[in-house]
This record gives structure tokens, C-alpha cells and sequence, in this order.
């Protein structure tokens, strides 16, 4: 397979993100994943166009708390290698990447944390591939995609922005997609991985993975995870932005919430965008290792 691996020395500098990465072999591919602390294993999942970066103020929170936080980069994103060719990615193959790091890792009673298309792909490992090693779920901002879904007005956008724009511009995505503007050195991270338009199938090819009708590829097995959601009784805690324009909190976050039969009431992050990650991490963080705690306390 064509793989294209983004130089180590753009990664010489990224701001708030100390955390080594650990890379391990998968079909011809050296995929990265940051592997950092002691104590029960967090497992955090991130979508289009991002990569662990989004996720370094919720892991510093997390390990303060105690937690151990594993954050892989998707095949096509952040350190991990990147097949040139488009038609490589799908749910599948995502799906199995991460599936595979699980098993690799020997992970058990692990907490999954999910946003954007980090929920489809995480979810469906938590459901239909390795339910036995997830214990409970966080979800941010994301879904699962049946083919039956209402697709947002700005997500419409986006995606046919995507489409006539195979050489990905990163840095206004990630701003865009944040309440806040981040600082040009946090978006130079985020841009990162992606140097040129070879680099960038990864965010190339997720919107269009997206099913819009049930008979299209996806569509099938995301069914069967929300069918398999609404009978799951582990604990999950759901959290949602009160300005993403691409999955708006109502009505999109109010119906996710109708997937996690176990859930409290949705928890609305004020003042962030659909990348809730960016815009209030520490919040986030704090919010997740909370929850932990109070799970622990009942067990």
C-alpha cells in the first residue's frame, strides 16, 4: 500500500501537547497513539479533520485526576501513516484500526470518549466488535450515521466545500469550527500532519463516508450500533456545544441523547463550537474526571 508519512519535524513544536507518541504496526502501516499515565485506561477519539492535539487540555485534566489516557491518531491523521489512495478509507477500515489497538493494548474496563466521527467509528467498537473491553462511554457532538439522519444546513456546506476542494485548507476547518479563534500556533499544529494534497485523503474522504440513505455503505451497521445503544445499560455521560453549526444542539445533541438510555441529562458546554474540545477542554476534562470519580463511588 502507498502510504504518505508526515516528516517528524513538523511535529518539532506543538504547543500544550508534551506527550511522546507510541507507534505500532497495522497492515502495512506504522499508526501513532499517545499512551500516557497509570490507572483505568481512557480511551479518546477524535474526528475530521483533527488528530490527538484536540484532545491535550481534556488529557491533562485526566491525568491529574489519575486516569491513563490512550489518544490514537486515525490512520490518515496526526503521525499515523497516510494511504494516498482515497478509496482506502472507509467505516470498516476505521473501525478495524481502532479495533485493533484495543486488542493490541489488552485494554479492559476501558472509558470511551467519543466526538464527531470518533463516535460512529467508537461506538461500533463498543457495540459490535469489542464490548467486552469498554465499560462505559462519554460522547461529544457526534452521532450514528443509519442513513436515516437530517444532515445540518452547515454540514451541508462543509462537505460540499470538501468535495471541490481536494487540497484540504486545515487551518480555516479547525477555525471555523471553533467559538473562539486559536492562536496561529495551534493552528499550525493542526495543520501539522498535512503539508500537501497527498496528505490529505484522510480529511478528503470522511464526508462523503457518511450515509445519507439506508442503502448506502455504513448505513447498515451504523444501524445496528443505535440498535444495540438503546438496549446497552453501561454508563455514559453525554456533552454537547451550544454553538456547533454542523451538529447543532437542537435538535441534533437532544436526539443523540435518545441513543444512551443510561445517560443524565445532556450536559450543554457554553461558549464552544463543534470542536468543544479546543474551546473548553479544561471544562471538559474536569466534567469526565467527575463523572469517574462518581462512577467509582458506586462500584
Amino acid at each position: 500500500m502507498d502510504v504518505y508519512r508526515t516528516p517528524e519535524e513538523r511535529f518539532g513544536d506543538l504547543p500544550g501537547f508534551p506527550y511522546e507518541p507510541h507507534y505500532r504496526y497495522w497492515e502495512g502501516m506504522r499508526l501513532a497513539h499517545v499512551d500516557e499515565g497509570e490507572g483505568s485506561p481512557v480511551l479518546l477519539l477524535h474526528g475530521e479533520p483533527t488528530w490527538s492535539y484536540l484532545y491535550r487540555k481534556v488529557i491533562a485534566r485526566l491525568l491529574e485526576a489519575g486516569h491513563r489516557c490512550i489518544a490514537p491518531d486515525l490512520p490518515g491523521f496526526g503521525r499515523s501513516d497516510k494511504p494516498v489512495d482515497d478509496d482506502w478509507y472507509s467505516y470498516d477500515n476505521h473501525t478495524r484500526a481502532v479495533s485493533s489497538l484495543v486488542e493490541e493494548l489488552d485494554l479492559s474496563e476501558v472509558t470511551l470518549v467519543v466526538q464527531d466521527w470518533g463516535g460512529p467509528i467508537g461506538l461500533r467498537v463498543a457495540t459490535l466488535e469489542q464490548p467486552q473491553r469498554i465499560a462505559r462511554f462519554v460522547a461529544m457532538d457526534t452521532g450514528v450515521f443509519t442513513g436515516h439522519q437530517e444532515m445540518s444546513e452547515g454540514w451541508k456546506q462543509f462537505a460540499a466545500f470538501v468535495e471541490r476542494t481536494p487540497d484540504v485548507p486545515i487551518r480555516p476547518l479547525i477555525a471555523g469550527a471553533c467559538k473562539h479563534t486559536p492562536p496561529d500556533d495551534v493552528l499550525a499544529a493542526y495543520e501539522a500532519p498535512f503539508p500537501d494534497e497527498r496528505s490529505k485523503a484522510g480529511p478528503r474522504t470522511f464526508p462523503p463516508m457518511i450515509p445519507l440513505q439506508p442503502d448506502e455503505p455504513g448505513a447498515a451497521e451504523g444501524q445496528a450500533v443505535a440498535e444495540a445503544l438503546s438496549r446497552d445499560r453501561r454508563p455514559s455521560l453525554l456533552m454537547w456545544a451550544d454553538s456547533d453549526p454542523a451538529l447543532p444542539l437542537e435538535p441534533v445533541g437532544r436526539e443523540v441523547q435518545q441513543l444512551f438510555p443510561t445517560a443524565d441529562e445532556l450536559t450543554v458546554i457554553d461558549d464552544a463550537s463543534h470542536f468543544l474540545q479546543e474551546d473548553q477542554g479544561e471544562q471538559i476534562g474536569a466534567l469526565i474526571a467527575d463523572w469517574l470519580g462518581t462512577q467509582a463511588r458506586r462500584s
